[in-house]
């Protein structure tokens, strides 16, 4: 598993950023670089490729691509993390999927970590993810395309992203770069594997349901201060699960932004003042 290391690989006080389904840790560039700058002690941010997307290897079985195997190898990216150099402070920014993953990480008392998660920022995703969701990604994720330049690339992850937003013309294609890859005949391609789409389109409804009832069992568990993102017209992140959210568990902090549906990119300068101030406060 690749990752992308911000600020001082030696820093006592790690944040790990973690991207969405199809995505990758170069997502978080911009908020990463914010918060070494903002920071006033040295600051480790790791922006991890989860397994079968960016610079990361591929699962040889595609059942593989699952929240067990994405927790077991972040708590092999922090056991190694904290070989270098020790891990004091652990803080989670999650978008999406990776929030999922920090609630796993952060909601189980046994989880191998080097120490707790001591504040969890969950960008637009909670313990029920809605079916209506669900099914709207089952008909895109695993559809790598084929693509004559970046700019084409671009307009087709456009395509599928509009509630991520409104975006310039440079912040979007500064988002798509890291997205492609090149293949043998010169043309781009989205640079993940098509199998992590298996478990999602293998998903009945009942099973989503079962997780969601486990995942709240985990997110009652969680004892790290919780910041709550929300774009308002999400369809993944309902407002009723929000309010949940705020009042069970860990009692989250909602910050919600009109305009946005799933999920904020964390590139808006008011989106990264408002992950920086939580995480960087006293």
């Amino acid at each position: 598993m690749a990752y992308t290391c911000w600020g001082d690989p030696l820093a006592l006080h790690v944040v790990v950023c973690v991207h969405g389904l199809t995505r990758q840790g170069r997502d978080f560039d911009l908020l990463a670089q914010a918060l070494v700058a903002r920071a006033d002690h040295p600051l480790r941010v790791i922006c991890p490729d989860v397994v079968g997307r960016g610079q990361s290897d591929w699962l040889a079985q595609s059942e593989g691509y699952q929240l067990p195997q994405y927790a077991a190898d972040m708590a092999a990216m922090l056991a190694q993390l904290h070989t270098q150099a020790p891990v004091q402070t652990l803080d989670w920014v999650g978008t999406s999927m990776g929030g999922l993953i920090g609630m796993v990480v952060a909601g189980q008392p046994d989880f191998p970590s080097p120490c707790a998660v001591r504040r969890l920022v969950l960008n637009d995703v909670g313990p029920a993810v809605s079916w209506v969701a669900i099914e709207r990604m089952k008909t895109y994720v695993g559809q790598t395309g084929r693509f004559a330049s970046l700019q084409e690339a671009a307009q087709a992850l456009c395509a599928v992203s509009q509630s991520f937003g409104p975006h310039t013309p440079q912040a979007w294609l500064a988002l798509s770069a890291p997205m492609v890859k090149t293949q043998a005949d010169g043309s781009l391609c989205l640079h993940y594997d098509p199998a992590i789409g298996e478990p999602l389109r293998a998903m009945t409804e009942a099973q989503a349901q079962g997780a969601q009832a486990v995942l709240w069992q985990i997110y009652d568990e969680i004892s790290a201060q919780t910041l709550l993102l929300r774009g308002q017209q999400s369809d993944l992140l309902t407002s009723e699960t929000a309010q949940a959210m705020c009042l069970r568990g860990p009692h989250a902090t909602l910050v919600e932004w009109a305009g946005i549906g799933h999920a904020p990119t964390l590139i808006a300068q008011d989106q990264i003042q408002t992950v920086a101030d939580f995480l960087l406060a006293p």
